[in-house]
């Protein structure tokens, strides 16, 4: 009996001090690579983590990830990410609105990823006071495995 208190004592004891790392590990990842300078890439990576991502940035530019994932240059922007969970890997590239990442992951289609090309105005991170409110109308697309893009999500001016 004695080594089951002791056992309960020490896992209430090391709880706050590994709950920060149990919940990421169980939080779906990304990885994002950005400007140092951007301060819209900080925004969005904001959004991401209030919306259930567990976020790792690397300062170091992004042309080179978005190569290496696959996402077309003609639909670059200002910073490349990759999402995974449960096996699962997807680029992301863009202003990518954390809703529509959740519903990748669900649907799992067979894709390289999602691209916001540009950077909207009014989009996730590129919704800052400065814009005085201001919303462009943008699409989300999925892009396909062989490179060529379908609109997955309109976000039109309401």
């Amino acid at each position: 009996m004695q080594r089951r208190q002791l056992i309960q004592a020490m896992a209430v004891i090391a709880g706050p001090a590994i709950a920060p790392a149990l919940l990421a590990q169980t939080l779906p990842q990304v990885e994002v690579w950005k400007d140092p300078d951007c301060g819209c890439c900080k925004d969005w990576v904001a959004h991401l983590e209030a919306n259930g991502f567990a976020v790792r940035v690397h300062d170091s530019g992004n042309t080179a990830a978005r190569k290496r994932l696959g996402i077309p240059d003609k639909l670059g922007s200002c910073h490349t990410a990759e999402v995974s969970e449960k096996g699962r890997r997807y680029a992301l590239e863009g202003h990518v609105p954390a809703r529509e990442v959740h519903r990748l992951l669900k649907e799992a289609p067979k894709a390289i990823g999602l691209a916001v090309p540009g950077m909207p105005v009014g989009s996730p991170g590129m919704d800052a006071p400065l814009y005085g409110g201001r919303k462009d109308p943008y699409d989300v697309l999925l892009v396909l495995q062989d490179g060529s893009n379908r609109v997955y999500q309109s976000y039109h001016r309401v």
